[in-house]
């Protein structure tokens, strides 16, 4: 028996919790975990991590994968999220740093890692068991065979707490927060599943996209990184500059350009390569060249709204995104503002 590992699931974003009564089949609501995606597959006797962007997770996660024949009771292929919680009992809260930390060449600091911040795998979906394949399924066949799966099964493996109240998940989008979630994640009980498609609806407290490092621009002090360029890919494929991120202190603009150096490009001669930047009317005679990177390295980013192509302001840095591949940042993942007519603002 052997399960190949799907493009997983994707969710399009809301300004607000849906109506289960106006959604034909209704919804179930779930908390949005705030961790690595992670499709599981345990075939009875290997056991293999995918992720968002068909990064491969299993090394990272030994823990895991020592879990995950121990506990369950028999192959099958699961869909959620890997998590890493710190702070005392009673207020542990998830805990992004720690988890992105996970991410690391070195074998050995992989092991002490995974010994001093161990991870959970919260599950959301079940897409096959034993030689039942369930992507076809209806969500809610699929979360009740889920649930019997999962019962009985004890940390670090979990399934997520579902409501079918509308009430219930504002509450969770407000509250849950304090723990570390982001946010509240809607689904059409009467779909299968849906490699690659946006057809779940996630419902977050702020806008923000992935979005890869494509250069930067040296501070105007001459030292450090001034701001960081990134970009996305469009539906041909290329990688277009949708803005810049600044406003760092001084220490960390040069700790960037040590972090960033093994993605320079660089000549024949081992110069580095600069490009230049796009010029608007209030650019002038101003210095916009960049120094070129690698287009390897992700990035989460805060944002207002987009303008055509571009972000309409500078974007505020998040956090790096190292389970995420460069190829997966494209326009599709960003929220798209309804018409509305300024004439009807105005009256």
């Amino acid at each position: 028996m052997h399960y190949d590992i799907p493009a997983p699931m994707l969710a399009k974003a809301a300004a607000s919790v849906p109506d289960p009564a106006k959604t034909s089949g209704g919804l179930l609501f779930e908390p949005k975990w705030d961790g690595f995606r992670g499709l599981i597959a345990w075939d009875g006797e290997n056991v293999e991590i995918g992720s968002r962007g068909a990064k491969p997770l299993t090394r990272y996660f030994p823990e895991l994968v020592e879990a995950i024949p121990r506990l369950l009771p028999g192959p099958c292929l699961l869909d959620g999220e890997i998590v890493v919680a710190t702070g005392p009992e009673g207020a542990q809260r998830l805990d992004w740093e720690a988890l992105s930390q996970r991410i690391h060449p070195a074998a050995t600091r992989v092991a002490k890692l995974a010994v001093e911040t161990p991870a959970m795998f919260v599950a959301f979906d079940l897409l096959a068991q034993g030689d039942d394949d369930l992507q076809a399924a209806p969500f809610a066949e699929r979360r009740e065979r889920l649930e019997r799966l999962m019962a009985g099964v004890g940390h670090p493996l979990h399934i997520t707490r579902t409501t079918r109240d509308r009430d219930a998940a504002v509450r969770w989008l407000a509250e849950f927060e304090g723990a570390g979630l982001d946010g509240v994640v809607a689904k059409p009980l009467d779909q299968p599943y849906a490699p690659n498609k946006r057809t779940l609806i996630k419902i977050k407290h702020a806008r923000t996209a992935d979005v890869v490092a494509l250069g930067y621009r040296i501070h105007k002090s001459g030292s450090g990184v001034g701001s960081l360029l990134v970009g996305l890919y469009d539906s041909d494929g290329a990688l277009r500059q949708v803005g810049g991120v600044a406003a760092w202190s001084d220490a960390r603009r040069q700790e960037l350009v040590e972090e960033l150096a093994p993605l320079v490009e660089r000549d024949a001669s081992g110069e580095a390569v600069t490009g230049e930047g796009e010029r608007s009317r209030f650019s002038g005679s101003k210095d916009v060249s960049f120094v070129r990177l690698h287009p390897e390295r992700v990035l989460e980013v805060r944002y207002d709204q987009l303008e055509g192509a571009r972000f309409r302001h500078t974007v505020q840095f998040e956090r790096w995104r190292p389970d995420r591949d460069a190829r997966s940042c494209t326009y599709e993942q960003l929220d798209t503002v309804t018409g509305y007519d300024l004439a009807d603002v105005l009256s």
